[in-house]
């Protein structure tokens, strides 16, 4: 039998907040989890910074939830200064929090729009600006909420009773709000008396799908099955895996996407196995001024996450290198459908991005 308060509390669990009196940035510590279940107060910029680039917080809308919050929190602290040194001011924290996580695409999108709202204030009193940022942060995140019911409504229509789903990295409720994206149907299914059969991928070196998706779904009462990277190949042979279900943190125009590290062999190893996949996640995350999956910048990391990190004692000797890149970029013809708060879209994908953003303007 399910624990329907568990259900509750994982998919509607508060990742990302403001405190009581708004003078904070309230988060989980997903370094911490599954075993510690901490939140961070921030009120600093480097505090703030250190949570994105750390990865306090991760995943790319609740980058996006946080960055606008962390704008707002920023904004009270500088509400005295004349408008000119205020909108100064505003800018050069922008551009700092953006330079924590640069392939993140929801990152700087967030903070441009309380920047806008910044740019807007000339006339008025710096307070009622400040005032309007936290209308716009608060906006951002209830947005953000509707966006991921809507995908995944959009998600459940691509599975059926039973089906086994494969994820890679995180992308539930901790990566985003309340259902989360790439496995919010899974979670709305759930809620709906479906069942479904997943597998998680470990997302090596940081442990993302270890350490937060088979946690969700194992809280959430999901019949889920922790996997190592290098055994994705095993389960789809094995014909256990119908449908692949994954995040992005950046997708060009022309639907190439950026995502956790290892999502292009998983792409690569499925479209052998014919097995669709798709990437799930907000229109925010399209950049439709990046045109293809070669502008996208790709995050390096510190290569002790691989030699040193969940490990009691070095796995490699100190004077070895590492390539340690957080993300990679999946080409779109290896690319089923990319499902988004404003439907599902399909190849050509190109042709229809842009199609979707001339129906948006």
């Amino acid at each position: 039998m399910v624990d329907l308060n568990a259900v509750h509390e994982v998919t509607h669990i508060d990742n990302v907040k403001l405190n009581e009196d708004e003078t904070a940035v309230v988060i989980i510590d997903q370094t911490r989890l599954p075993n510690h279940l901490e939140y961070l107060s921030l009120s600093k910029p480097k505090e703030m910074y250190d949570a994105i680039k750390l990865l306090q917080i991760r995943g790319a809308p609740a980058i996006g939830i946080m960055a606008g919050y962390s704008m707002y929190v920023l904004g009270k602290q500088h509400k005295d200064l004349p408008y000119p040194f205020f909108k100064q001011k505003m800018t050069d924290l922008g551009d700092y929090l953006n330079s924590s996580r640069p392939t993140a695409v929801n990152l700087k999108w967030a903070i441009d729009r309380l920047l806008a709202v910044v740019n807007s204030g000339e006339g008025e009193p710096v307070e009622v600006t400040v005032n309007r940022m936290g209308i716009e942060a608060k906006k951002i995140h209830e947005e953000d909420i509707e966006m991921c019911r809507k995908i995944s409504e959009y998600g459940l229509t691509l599975v059926k009773p039973g089906d086994g789903i494969l994820t890679h990295c995180n992308a539930g409720p901790l990566a985003t709000s309340r259902y989360g994206t790439a496995i919010g149907p899974i979670f709305l299914g759930k809620e709906r008396g479906i069942d479904f059969k997943v597998y998680a991928d470990e997302t090596r070196p940081l442990l993302q799908g270890a350490r937060l998706t088979s946690y969700e779904l194992q809280k959430a009462g999901v019949d889920v099955t922790l996997i190592c990277d290098n055994m994705a190949s095993m389960v789809m042979k094995n014909g256990w895996v119908q449908a692949v279900f994954v995040g992005c943190d950046r997708i060009a125009a022309n639907g190439d996407f950026a995502n956790k590290i290892g999502t292009s062999g998983v792409a690569i190893l499925a479209k052998y196995y014919g097995i669709p996949v798709y990437s799930l996640g907000p229109t925010s995350t399209i950049d439709i001024n990046c045109p293809t999956g070669d502008d996208i910048k790709v995050e390096l990391r510190d290569p002790e996450e691989i030699k040193n990190m969940w490990y009691s004692e070095p796995m490699a000797l100190a004077e070895t290198k590492c390539y340690n890149p957080a993300f990679d970029v999946t080409d779109h013809s290896l690319l089923t459908g990319i499902v988004t708060d404003r439907g599902i879209i399909y190849p050509p994908f190109k042709e229809n991005i842009a199609k979707l953003f001339e129906k948006k303007e």
